[in-house]
């Protein structure tokens, strides 16, 4: 999958970060001694976040290049798209599905336990802490990067797809962070609606690239097409 879809993913889906984890982000000690100070602290727990997803990235490469060396890459492609138009198009909230397994149960209790103990303490790190534990809550649009990274090639493309993502993110995040709950809650209500389309967009991105289907993007294709014979 094109690096490029990583942070595309991050900037236009981090509309659902607001509403899912603006509240989270909105109740942390940001404000300093001035604006650079504050605007560091934000900036702290974003990267927290990026760490975690980059993390994330490493584990999901080790999986996708063991598809890729066994030949599975294209069939892995393909079956991701598939199933995020199933996603997409039947409204499957894959969220509350996966809360329902034992170990996602476990591993969402355990991380919001954490959230209330470091809330609870002082320190410059524990912001970076609390955006790294944010990063392991359950989110659809995670799901969504992670399904690219697993068709990423490489353990470092996997690395580098969810931390573009997670770069993505930020700058609505901050602005969130900095200015307030700027944007109504309706705003975001509506905005959200787009996610489908997100999914069938990306889906339909996974199958092709599993079929092999390369859009070319250098112009001496369209040279060649130029001069290319035509029958008479």
């Amino acid at each position: 999958m094109a690096l490029w879809t990583a942070f595309t993913i991050g900037l236009l889906g981090s509309l659902h970060c607001v509403g899912m984890c603006g509240p989270i982000a909105l109740s942390l000690p940001y404000q300093g001694s001035h604006r650079w100070h504050t605007t560091g602290n934000v900036l702290l727990y974003n990267i927290g976040r990026v760490a975690t997803y980059g993390l994330l990235g490493l584990f999901i490469g080790l999986v996708g290049r063991g598809f890729f060396l066994a030949g599975f890459q294209s069939y892995v492609s393909i079956g991701l798209g598939i199933l995020l138009l199933a996603i997409a198009l039947f409204s499957i909230n894959v969220e509350s599905r996966l809360l329902r397994i034992p170990f996602v149960q476990q591993l969402n209790s355990w991380v919001k336990r954490q959230l209330g103990r470091l809330l609870r303490q002082q320190g410059p790190g524990k912001l970076f802490l609390v955006g790294m534990l944010n990063g392991l809550l359950p989110c659809g649009l995670v799901y969504m990067a992670i399904a690219g990274a697993l068709a990423a090639g490489s353990i470092f493309n996997s690395a580098l797809y969810m931390a573009l993502f997670g770069l993505g993110t930020i700058p609505l995040m901050l602005a969130t962070a900095l200015a307030g709950q700027f944007i109504q809650l309706k705003w975001r209500a509506r905005l959200r609606k787009l996610v489908p389309v997100f999914l069938v967009a990306f889906a339909v991105l996974f199958i092709l690239r599993g079929l092999n289907f390369d859009v070319p993007t250098g112009l001496q294709f369209w040279n060649d097409m130029q001069n290319a014979p035509m029958c008479k």
